[in-house]
């Protein structure tokens, strides 16, 4: 039975459990419970706290965990990235006051407050800046400035609402772009149960990024037609019973779907028809 981490509250999380469930797995339920054993899958979940995963995924406690790149990284953990999952993305940076004009060269020296001490002084280090103080504080990392305990922070930014409210401005490079990832301890092998789980959760994750789309086309307009919905391999196309006309069937990007029925209806394509995936696999 294979071993897998979970977080065990906020958006990652939540996030997570959805795309487990719809994988086919067993959910926590309403409960607490710290893991749950899925006997049909040969899988036990375990629920911990986000920022500890990668530690026991890397000492080989857990097989794989799903965490935040940012996390991860912050635990100085020897994990690898075995898989993207694409939801809670955003980017670690520095931020200061509005109206102030800061450089990360300008950091020589300053108190930093960060929810991420490690992360933040690695990126530190490999510059050569050496700051005064990295103070590491659980949250409202946003007010420290204010109450006058750092000259800058160093946070995760979704939106950039929160430091706007504040009267905080980013500034310099994103230090990490993050998202929700699954990691394996660093240079471990995944097995066949290893590579089913991903498989499936690939499938799912593919599902909630695609739709199929169906329509009808004159056969004098189907290569701009395929050009438009190329599709993962290639679209299936089917001859109608309308003389040069064809039938086809596509998978699209469900950002991209809209623009694509406009630009398939502007070359006279019919019967546009866009369907939500469930599951894939591919």
């Amino acid at each position: 039975m294979i071993k897998i981490a979970v977080p065990n509250k906020g958006a990652l999380s939540e996030h997570a459990v959805t795309v487990l469930k719809e994988a086919g797995y067993k959910g926590r339920g309403l409960t607490k419970a710290l893991n749950v054993i899925d006997e049909p899958n040969g899988v036990e979940f375990f629920f911990l706290r986000p920022k500890d995963i990668a530690i026991y995924v890397a000492k080989g406690h857990l097989d794989l965990g799903i965490t935040g790149r940012d996390l991860a990284a912050d635990s100085r953990a020897k994990v690898d990235e075995v898989l993207d999952l694409g939801f809670g993305a955003s980017t670690f940076r520095f931020a200061a006051p509005q109206g102030e004009t800061w450089t990360v060269e300008a950091l020589e020296g300053k108190r930093i407050a960060t929810s991420y001490p490690h992360l933040v002084a690695d990126y530190l280090a490999e510059r050569g800046i050496e700051p005064a103080e990295i103070i590491r504080l659980d949250g409202a990392v946003e007010i420290s400035i204010k109450l006058g305990v750092a000259d800058v922070i160093a946070d995760v930014v979704s939106t950039g609402a929160t430091l706007r409210q504040q009267g905080l401005a980013p500034f310099g490079e994103p230090i990490m772009s993050s998202a929700a990832v699954v990691v394996k301890r660093a240079g471990a092998e995944l097995g066949e149960d290893h590579e089913r789980v991903l498989k499936r959760i690939t499938g799912i994750l593919t599902a909630h990024n695609y739709l199929m789309i169906d329509y009808n086309v004159a056969r004098e307009q189907l290569d701009a037609a395929v050009a438009l919905t190329p599709g993962i391999t290639g679209p299936t196309v089917a001859p109608l019973q309308q003389e040069n006309w064809v039938a086809v069937r596509a998978m699209v990007l469900k950002e991209r779907a809209n623009q694509v029925m406009d630009e398939l209806a502007a070359i006279g394509a019919e019967g546009i028809l866009a369907t939500e995936l469930r599951i894939a696999r591919l």
